[in-house]
């Protein structure tokens, strides 16, 4: 695999862990916001959020290096009335532009709730879309490992998913520095986030319910193909069969085994540094899978013609 597809695998990973982030903390938020008041919910929300904005920097960053020469990037955007890449692109900007104002107007405390909120829910959208134009970009009828219904699933279900980890894990760290800073503040963040971690569980175990009834699924109807179709299933079970078993067995150990566990703690008071070690290990292990899925994604696709 060459370093363009490497940045891809950079680029849409990140993008995409960036707006299932901003969905999950800003539907958390809501919530939260509803049951223990704002002061409540900006606390325990409003430095994970300031943890999105570089995960996508980075993201955008690397996507340049798919490009032949990344001067040329503003011409990309030309073609939007036909070109996928050209919305995914606009998308993305859009994106990182809305959410840096939320971000901002959110940590400064800057106009009301509802003029902040209706900008976080314009953010989310826009990155809806980005997820979306990502997919649609390689529903391509001269790729059939990619021309498929799992591709848009795929990228979605990898979007939410390590977005729920990702605030998982910010979560827990965020507790970890109210601790040292303010006990009685931590004591009071420990019950929202323990209740929060109890529907991020719940939530991934669905995701995972999802992976794991996509994945032979996909691999059927590529079987039933010719030509190109069987060669992306001769390279998944053959050359990279090491790879296909290792990202099952670890989104299932993260999602699944660890994201149980999670959940069987965070039910539970006093068990927060458990809950820490596993809020990270479930998201690293997740992390993991999702970048070898999306090599895999690369790495298993066979051109039709030339």
């Amino acid at each position: 695999m060459n370093t363009k597809e490497w940045a891809l695998i950079i680029f849409t990973v990140l993008a995409q862990m960036s707006v299932g982030s901003f969905v999950v903390l800003g539907f958390i938020h809501f919530f939260t916001r509803r049951s223990a008041g704002t002061e409540a919910a900006d606390r325990m929300s409003d430095r994970a959020l300031l943890a999105i904005g570089p995960v996508l920097i980075l993201a955008m960053i690397a996507s340049l290096f798919h490009l032949g020469n990344p001067l040329f990037a503003p011409r990309a955007i030309t073609n939007l009335a036909n070109s996928w890449l050209s919305r995914e692109i606009l998308f993305g900007v859009l994106f990182a532009v809305t959410g840096g104002v939320f971000a901002i107007m959110q940590w400064r405390k800057i106009s009301s709730f509802a003029v902040r909120n209706v900008i976080a829910l314009v953010a989310a959208a826009i990155g809806l879309a980005l997820v979306g134009s990502m997919a649609m970009v390689y529903m391509l009828r001269s790729q059939p490992a990619w021309n498929s219904l799992a591709t848009p699933i795929s990228f979605f279900v990898t979007t939410f998913l390590l977005g729920l980890f990702a605030v998982a894990a910010a979560f827990m760290a965020n507790y970890g520095y109210l601790k040292n800073k303010d006990a009685d503040c931590a004591e009071e963040n420990c019950v929202l986030v323990r209740r929060a971690l109890c529907w991020i569980t719940s939530t991934s175990l669905v995701l995972l319910g999802v992976t794991l009834l996509v994945i032979p699924l996909y691999i059927t109807s590529l079987g039933a193909g010719t030509g190109a179709s069987l060669e992306s299933v001769r390279l998944l079970s053959g050359e990279h069969i090491w790879l296909f078993g290792l990202r099952i067995a670890l989104v299932f150990l993260g999602a699944g085994v660890l994201g149980f566990y999670l959940y069987q703690n965070a039910a539970t008071p006093g068990h927060e540094k458990l809950m820490r070690a596993l809020a990270y290990s479930a998201f690293a292990l997740v992390f993991v899978a999702e970048v070898v899925g999306r090599f895999l994604f690369y790495a298993s696709h066979v051109r039709i013609g030339v």
